[in-house]
């Protein structure tokens, strides 16, 4: 009976491994022990110099997910495939629960048909400019244009708001919902 199991490889390398044990468990034997490879990902978009970019990003850093049998041999072939630091639980890996797979899984679904944008910066949202002319002033969010990779902030500028636009998302910080604006 084949179940899930969590392995954890170097960083950045998640791909790498994975290719590795699936092109490499047929000629190893591995092919009726080890079913499946999954990095888990979304699609984050991101403006970089005016253009909306839709890039994978991975949601574990460092982990995989293997649908196997766990045999000593296939311990050892996933153990000793480049990249791969061991399994999640050491020695004795712990299967994922029945449970835990269909939620994972059906997260992993719901994250393919949809596109997250990098920052999560919403109209009354509390920032702090931190780059241009305005830097160091706190406002409110009044504008966000997704598309653009720019936002408008109302500031207070000697007891009078006013409306700073056309700020890209790299030139301010979120702040605490409960900050005080100055």
């Amino acid at each position: 009976m084949n179940k899930w199991y969590v392995v954890q490889a170097m960083s950045g390398q998640e791909k790498k491994v994975k290719k590795a044990i699936e092109e490499n468990r047929e000629s190893q034997g591995m092919a009726g022990l080890v079913e499946e490879v999954l990095v888990p990902t979304e699609n984050v978009a991101e403006v970089k110099r005016g253009q909306q970019r839709v890039s994978e990003k991975r949601l574990w850093p460092g982990y995989i997910l293997v649908k196997m049998q766990l045999t000593d041999d296939s311990w050892q072939y996933i153990k000793g495939t480049n990249g791969v630091i061991g399994f999640l639980g050491g020695e004795k890996p712990n299967a994922l629960s029945d449970q835990e797979v269909k939620e994972i899984l059906e997260e992993l679904k719901d994250k393919k048909k949809e596109v997250v944008h990098k920052h999560n910066i919403e109209v009354g949202d509390r920032v702090k400019i931190t780059d241009g002319v305005f830097v160091n002033f706190m406002g409110t969010v009044i504008e966000v244009f997704y598309d653009k990779g720019r936002l408008s902030v109302m500031v207070s500028i000697f007891g009078r708001d006013t409306r700073v636009d056309d700020l890209e998302f790299w030139q301010v910080e979120q702040l605490p919902a409960d900050a005080e604006i100055e």
